[in-house]
């Protein structure tokens, strides 16, 4: 079960998936971990959990790596509204049928 110190392992596979990701992405770029460390101003050590996915990392950090990796607006479209069909369906079906105009008052 799920713990605040234990995520899912739906989100810990996730994780697993973006580290793996920004290993390639650094690998693809051939920046060695020590340049890509200093550049996300967060030590080796760091960005090796990072690269693991490690949920313990905060997201500044993960942030931090993508922004030196130039991957940064990626992140910000996670959970943007139009990336969110359920959300939308959800707010969609509470408009109001009809809209009235207020009465004057006398």
């Amino acid at each position: 079960m799920p713990t605040p110190h234990m995520p899912p392992a739906a989100t810990r596979k996730a994780l697993r998936k973006l580290g793996a990701d920004i290993h390639d992405a650094r690998r693809r770029r051939r920046l060695p971990m020590d340049v890509l460390a200093e550049r996300a101003f967060t030590s080796r050590s760091t960005l090796q959990r990072v690269e693991s996915g490690d949920h313990r990392v905060s997201i500044g950090i993960y942030g931090a790596v993508l922004q030196a990796l130039g991957l940064l607006d990626n992140l910000s479209q996670v959970a943007d509204v139009s990336q969110d069909p359920v959300g939308r369906e959800m707010a969609a079906s509470e408009l109001p049928k009809r809209v009235h105009l207020p009465k004057p008052r006398r």
